[in-house]
């Protein structure tokens, strides 16, 4: 396959969203880098995290809300849709945006790994991209599976240029403009 078939989209991304409207409740789809994928349908681990984060996000930053799966259009050119596990923006900044809402405003985007043989390439290596793309300034992930924290900063030239890891238990500082230190000590519980 030659490097022009490669980087061709599947389809356009108004496609995509026409798809993505008629998929059932049990499916969530997403169009990232070109390709349309299926994100894994969370455990309960995964929202016990979500719910955690959503605390502390009220608990540190009351005037902002993390709206969970949040679909938003990324990529350059908004070429891409995305459903992150969390999206934090001020509150009430969705209303009246529809299902695919342009990321301009969003603080952070929030990614937990699923088990599944898709999150190393989505959640390490496309997601990041597609979010330092849309110019949103902090990334978050969560990682299940090495049990670490990523908070990815300063989005610029379509990367984050900054990066920091930190394992699971450690205090995470979550960059302005969230402004936040996670404890992530809870983190511990939710390993398999």
């Amino acid at each position: 396959m030659t490097a022009m078939a490669e980087s061709r989209p599947q389809m356009r991304v108004e496609d995509f969203e026409q798809i993505a409207a008629s998929a059932p409740e049990t499916v969530t789809l997403e169009f990232i880098d070109g390709r349309l994928g299926v994100k894994a349908v969370p455990d309960g681990d995964h929202g016990a995290i979500i719910m955690w984060l959503l605390r502390q996000c009220m608990q540190h930053r009351p005037e902002l809300d993390l709206h969970i799966e949040q679909g938003l259009r990324v990529e350059t050119y908004r070429s891409g849709c995305a459903r992150p596990d969390g999206v934090l923006a001020p509150v009430a900044h969705f209303a009246g945006q529809g299902e695919w809402a342009e990321p301009t405003g969003v603080l952070m985007t929030v990614e937990i790994t699923s088990y599944d043989r898709d999150t190393d390439q989505r959640d390490r290596v496309e997601k990041p991209v597609a979010y330092a793309q849309a110019g949103i300034p902090v990334y978050l992930l969560i990682d299940r599976e090495r049990c670490e924290v990523t908070v990815r900063s300063d989005p610029r030239g379509g990367r984050y240029r900054t990066a920091l890891t930190r394992a699971y238990g450690d205090a995470v500082e979550l960059p302005e403009p969230v402004g936040f230190v996670l404890g992530t000590e809870i983190l511990k519980a939710y390993v398999r």
